[in-house]
């Protein structure tokens, strides 16, 4: 039989790996990998690497310090996505619930499509400015 990688966890690049690492853990309810929450004192940290994973140990995602981080202009094309997270939720009511949750967050509206009737949805950006979908998907 053949072997396959396989997908460990999704990385993105940041500016502050922290606020992004906590916008998707609450977004997503999402746990710290062991050894990477924030600091019970309080301390200032400047952590260059963080994983989130699900609550049972299976790694999700991953954020990387960089420099600097230009946002993409989607849905121009001058600065391209280059990647995004699709995320679904089960019903109509279920995205409007997280359409609020991701503002409060700190996720900007780039694009609402709620009333498609084939596909609601919405694009957001996270506060590193990398685009995220929420739509609905029944099989969520």
């Amino acid at each position: 039989m053949d072997e396959y990688p396989r997908l460990l966890q999704t990385v993105l690049d940041t500016t502050d790996p922290r606020q992004l690492a906590e916008f998707y853990r609450k977004l997503l309810g999402l746990t710290y990998r062991p050894g990477d929450e924030p600091p019970a004192d309080g301390a200032s940290e400047a952590p260059d690497w963080l994983v989130l994973r699900t609550p049972d140990g299976v790694n999700r995602l991953a954020f990387q310090l960089v420099e600097r981080l230009p946002r993409t202009t989607w849905p121009a094309h001058d600065v391209p996505m280059q990647a995004h997270l699709d995320l679904t939720v089960p019903s109509v009511e279920v995205l409007t619930r997280q359409r609020l949750r991701a503002e409060s967050l700190g996720a900007e509206l780039l694009l609402d499509r709620f009333d498609d009737p084939e596909e609601p949805l919405y694009v957001f950006a996270d506060p590193s400015g990398h685009p995220f979908c929420v739509f609905v998907s029944p099989s969520s």
